[in-house]
């Protein structure tokens, strides 16, 4: 893939250096600039306009909530064409929204909605039925097979990084929240700041010392509650333009085993087993599938089917058109 004519080498360095593996040090701006060659200022100014400019999304911890008890649940809605922005604006409204993200389907509008319990992913599409009279389809996640956020930046490299095994405490043996941790996703949810000290600037606000906040987030990272803090690429921009979520009718028998495998596929960002919504949605496995033009998804796509080989009794691929909204998770 070529470089995108808005960015330049040192941009496509940090951005790939960026996306998993910040520092917990004291000063990592300044840690990240000695790995690259650059001044300290000169990564936080660069971060500052990669932002502003939309080319990341966000920079900070990815939390996993479902590590701490909460649901992230995969729904869809089927809107009038006439009736569609009405209906996003309606529905970005909602905290509980992370994602939203129109594609190309009778079902043409797919958000993820997170919360800390069931009950609030139940009132969310509750409220959204209600404002919009539409009905919500939901596909919570039964099972998670692979999330490598990785994308490449002028380069030929894989879409998907497989990241580093380590092992992790079971979800019922992480730590409840307490007050203080509840304040400090609150205060990071978002992102990081940017400036020269960032864990101590978070402390300053919340009454704790910049140690204490490395040290739980560091903590959280080795548990698996932070996937990895870093920088969001917005995938659009970096040329990634032909982003498919293709969906697989998987024997059951054999699901399990066959996701497991697609994490190993380079165009494969997420995979993940669903319930099936029959007789109109006969489809239990999905896979985020991401190429720089429809073709190169498609071929991809063709090797999924190949993998799959005759387990797989049918498949569709939605084609995402427009990012509604992008945040993450919001307690």
């Amino acid at each position: 893939m070529a470089m995108p004519d808005h960015l330049d080498v040192v941009d496509a360095r940090l951005i790939e250096h960026l996306q998993g593996g910040f520092p917990l040090s004291p000063r990592p701006f300044a840690e990240v600039g000695r790995r690259l060659g650059l001044a300290e200022d000169v990564v936080i100014r660069r971060l500052q306009t990669l932002l502003q400019n939309g080319v990341l999304t966000r920079f900070g911890p990815m939390f996993q909530i479902e590590r701490l008890g909460g649901r992230f649940v995969l729904a869809a809605l089927s809107v009038p064409e006439e009736r569609f922005d009405e209906v996003a604006a309606a529905v970005n409204a909602l905290p509980a929204v992370a994602h939203n993200y129109r594609r190309e389907h009778r079902l043409n509008m797919w958000f993820v909605l997170a919360a800390e319990h069931d009950a609030a992913i139940d009132a969310a599409c509750r409220s959204i039925e209600t404002v919009t009279g539409l009905a919500v389809h939901a596909f919570p996640k039964e099972r998670e097979y692979y999330v490598g956020m990785h994308f490449r930046v002028g380069g030929a490299a894989p879409v998907g990084s497989t990241p580093a095994a380590q092992p992790r405490l079971a979800a019922a043996d992480i730590s409840p929240l307490t007050a203080a941790d509840r304040l400090l996703i609150q205060a990071t949810q978002a992102g990081l700041p940017l400036c020269a000290r960032p864990y101590l600037e978070v402390g300053l606000r919340l009454g704790q010392n910049e140690a204490e906040v490395a040290g739980r987030l560091a903590r959280w990272l080795d548990d698996g509650v932070i996937r990895r803090i870093g920088a969001v690429p917005n995938h659009y921009v970096l040329g990634y333009r032909a982003n498919g979520m293709a969906v697989f009718d998987v024997d059951d028998a054999v699901v399990d085993v066959l996701g497991e495998r697609l994490g190993g596929l380079d165009a494969v960002s997420h995979c993940y087993r669903r319930p099936r919504h029959q007789p109109d949605w006969p489809y239990n496995l999905f896979a985020m599938l991401h190429g720089q033009d429809r073709a190169a998804t498609l071929a991809a796509l063709q090797e999924v089917r190949v993998l799959l080989g005759e387990a797989c009794r049918g498949h569709d691929i939605l084609f995402s058109s427009r990012i509604l909204k992008k945040t993450g998770l919001r307690l």
